[in-house]
């Protein structure tokens, strides 16, 4: 019985502690409380409206053109004018330089000239051809004869085509002393000036 004793009062002991303990903590929590409540910070207040709301998405990079042209002449020569301004758009097909052209309009007309010399001797070859076909027929003229002036008109047909193409490098080169816009687009600096 003794045993039972000592454990009524250990019991007891240990019972007693604790509640003083938890007597205590909630003394100090009902006080703690009591001093946060005279202490609470003021509250904002804000009114919520329903609106439209752009979604934007900011994105880093670079940006290049999608199209570039270099922009070379293709003949030589004094540039007399540059006809646009430097940061400006241009459309394609715009005039951007003007190459001195005298040269190149006396090379297309000397070229047209001999196109027209090379016509009048191959009409002059075609009628001497012709009557020399009809002359070897009845032996008046010997076939070696007929055989020269039709060698003769042949060279002159290609003297004819020569003569043409000489005048269509003419013409080309006199259209590429005027440098237009390849693109439409915004132009660079220019890398030359007139004169």
């Amino acid at each position: 019985m003794n045993k039972y004793k000592a454990r009524q009062r250990l019991v007891l002991f240990f019972g007693f502690f604790f509640s003083t303990l938890l007597i205590t903590g909630c003394d100090r929590s009902a006080s703690k409380d009591k001093t946060e409540a005279k202490r609470l910070p003021e509250v904002g207040v804000v009114i919520v409206k329903l609106q439209e709301q752009p979604i934007v998405t900011e994105l880093s990079g670079r940006t290049t053109a999608r199209m570039i042209a270099e922009i070379r002449p293709q003949v030589g020569g004094i540039i007399l004018k540059r006809e646009f301004t430097e940061g400006a758009n241009v459309k394609a097909g715009d005039l951007l330089y003007q190459i001195d052209a005298a040269p190149y309009r006396a090379a297309y007309a000397s070229a047209k000239a001999n196109v027209g010399k090379s016509e009048a001797s191959l009409a002059a070859l075609r009628s001497r051809a012709e009557r020399y076909a009809e002359l070897v027929k009845i032996n008046a003229v010997s076939k070696q004869d007929n055989d020269d002036i039709r060698a003769s008109f042949k060279q002159g047909e290609a003297e004819l085509a020569l003569s043409m193409a000489a005048l269509e490098t003419a013409r080309i080169n006199l259209n590429y002393t005027r440098i237009v816009a390849p693109i439409s687009g915004r132009i660079d600096t220019s890398a030359v000036s007139p004169g």
